[in-house]
């Protein structure tokens, strides 16, 4: 390799570089305004939450939040919140894809790896789990989320 060539790559190597991270920092310019907002499947609230998983707004639909147990109501938020963190991680996992991958011009600049479950945590896994579990009657899914006492159960075991 003669000296020429090798100041090219570098060059080249540099100004890909340079590119990339002008590309993440518009990336995350645009990301810093994004939001996501999710209607339960009861269609009785709607929840907003900001690029990093928050809940920036919780929207109580029509009236059906007045005749539903609170059990129901509290159910129907968490569920509308799990997905609006789900569809706003696939959104930053998808604005920070291309920077995973090797690049074409200078293959000594493999990408970035990500562990995108350490950064989301729960919302990819709680995504997953909805993905893979079997479909339940809804009237099964609050006592499903709710964490039986221990001294409850060698009482009724």
């Amino acid at each position: 390799m003669n000296g020429s060539s090798y100041e090219q790559r570098l060059a080249q190597a540099v100004a890909e570089l340079d590119a990339t991270r002008k590309a993440v920092a518009r990336a995350e310019a645009e990301l810093a305004e994004a939001s996501v907002t999710v209607r339960s499947k009861d269609r009785a609230v709607e929840v907003t939450v900001g690029p990093q998983g928050e809940l920036t707004g919780l929207r109580f639909l029509e009236d059906r939040y007045r005749t539903m147990a609170a059990g129901q109501l509290a159910a129907s938020v968490l569920q509308a919140a799990a997905e609006a963190r789900g569809a706003m991680a696939r959104r930053v996992m998808e604005t920070f894809e291309p920077f995973t991958r090797p690049s074409a011009d200078v293959p000594e600049l493999s990408g970035v790896d990500i562990d995108w479950t350490k950064i989301f945590g729960s919302a990819l896994s709680a995504e997953d789990e909805r993905d893979r579990a079997p479909r339940r009657a809804s009237g099964h899914r609050l006592r499903d989320e709710i964490s039986e006492d221990p001294e409850e159960e060698h009482r009724h075991g």
